[in-house]
């Protein structure tokens, strides 16, 4: 007998969900670019290497969600006359959508805590790319006024994260080699924001 998945929210059909026989619940998979939120006892998995997770919830009626971005690549000759505007819109949007999604579905934001995740340096030949994406989420989350209850950020290694927005528990697992698909997964990412328009909205997701 099959069992179906909760419903999901309103825009977030296209989030790939599927049953865990591990767990004995529903996983929603975040790839680069993607965030979901839910209220039911889903859990979220991503995979991190360059790339950041907020994994964020109202501790009060369990509503969270996870998010998986990158900044674009701010040392390039191509955004050199708008370095920090590009790098802080590009991550205020995935940090934004998220929050706002939770808030919009009876989440308070003095009630959110966060964790953190991600921003291995995994990527070569283009900066450190992992530390910036640390130290814009992590200047974010202390700009906003929010509680930062856990991170596990940088080091040399790529993670699997699974996030329970229901309880707040999230697992980490350092993958101890740099797995190709995840590397290919955030440099296509990577390149699609740099070929960004500097001008007009930014729409990720």
């Amino acid at each position: 007998m099959s069992i179906k998945p909760p419903r999901a929210l309103p825009g977030y059909k296209h989030i790939k969900r599927y049953w865990d026989y591990r767990s004995s619940g529903y996983v929603a998979k975040i790839l680069p670019g993607e965030y979901y939120v839910t209220y039911h006892n889903e859990i979220l998995m991503t995979v991190l290497g360059s790339c950041v997770a907020a994994c964020i919830r109202d501790k009060t009626i369990g509503i969270g969600g996870m998010n998986h971005f990158m900044l674009p690549h701010n040392t390039s000759d191509k955004w050199e006359h708008t370095r920090a505007n590009i790098a802080s819109r590009y991550g205020s949007v995935a940090m934004e959508y998220l929050i706002n999604e939770i808030l919009k579905h009876g989440g308070k934001k003095e009630n959110l805590e966060v964790k953190l995740f991600g921003g291995g340096s995994i990527m070569q030949n283009i900066g450190n790319i992992g530390q910036q994406n640390i130290n814009f989420v992590k200047n974010y989350v202390k700009m906003e006024g929010l509680k930062l209850s856990a991170e596990d950020l940088g080091s040399v290694y790529p993670r699997k994260i699974l996030f329970f927005p229901n309880t707040g528990l999230a697992k980490v697992k350092k993958l101890r080699a740099t797995q190709p698909v995840i590397l290919e997964r955030e440099t296509e990412y990577r390149r699609n924001l740099e070929n960004q328009p500097v001008a007009g909205d930014v729409d990720l997701f």
